[in-house]
């Protein structure tokens, strides 16, 4: 690996964008070695990841536009489909991402960032969707998630204007759910990931699943989703244990994922 390093601390994943002389953009390198790294986590041992990049300066700028600028039709649509499916891969993993933006996030940094499950940013982030500008239209994602985090409307005026918004701005439109200085970002970034890797791990990831999936459909549809997954929980270690620890009115002894 030499754009992305990945670290486990306890139960909690930390994979950074490694790439900071060039504001770590995403070429087919990088783009290869976070599928590798995404397909390499072990998620009986790990209950949350931490998305985030490397350096003070940058998130993830955006795709090498070096690399694009040459590219034919046939080519251009490949790069997508390609970046689309690892992103895909990131929001669909078992476990809950969260993205610790501590920069830019422009063009495919916003779709990465929004690819996750939570997205926290530090006070100098700037997020935007500046394909336009470029003569292209976001290619990652952007035209389909942002929509569906901030609203249509407010997406189509970020995209079709090709404007960037700083953290507060990111923060009153719902992009992201919180806001720290930047020396706090990962502590902040480990104390979620924490809370999440203490409850149980079956009903976290049936959860992410019942509200992905549920999203994608009307709502009677979305509730059978539900009704599924809840039921899916039940004769496994982590609710016998769970509920027999609150009749108890003791701690939860542990939640072993079985």
């Amino acid at each position: 690996m030499n754009f992305v390093t990945y670290q486990q601390q306890e139960q909690v994943g930390i994979m950074t964008i490694n790439r900071p002389q060039a504001l770590n953009a995403l070429n087919l390198d990088v783009l290869k070695e976070i599928e590798e790294t995404i397909n390499q986590i072990d998620i009986d041992t790990t209950r949350a990841l931490i998305v985030t990049g490397a350096g003070q300066k940058s998130f993830v700028a955006g795709a090498d536009i070096g690399q694009m600028s040459t590219m034919t039709k046939e080519e251009g649509r490949d790069w997508g489909t390609f970046g689309n499916d690892i992103f895909r891969s990131l929001e669909t993993l078992e476990i809950p991402s969260i993205a610790a933006v501590n920069g830019f996030a422009l063009g495919g940094g916003c779709e990465l960032a929004m690819s996750c499950d939570i997205r926290i940013c530090s006070d100098n982030a700037l997020f935007g969707q500046p394909e336009v500008g470029l003569g292209i239209t976001p290619g990652f994602g952007g035209t389909q998630r942002l929509a569906r985090i901030i609203g249509v409307g407010k997406a189509k005026e970020m995209i079709y204007a090709a404007y960037n918004i700083k953290a507060d701005e990111a923060y009153r439109i719902g992009l992201v759910n919180a806001v720290y200085p930047q020396a706090e970002l990962m502590e902040q970034a480990l104390k979620i990931a924490n809370k999440i890797a203490k409850n149980a791990p079956i009903a976290v990831r049936a959860s992410k699943k019942a509200i992905n999936d549920g999203l994608q459909v009307d709502m009677d549809s979305a509730l059978e989703i539900e009704e599924k997954l809840f039921g899916s929980c039940f004769e496994t270690h982590d609710q016998k244990e769970g509920m027999t620890a609150f009749l108890e009115k003791r701690k939860v002894a542990e939640f072993l994922n079985k």
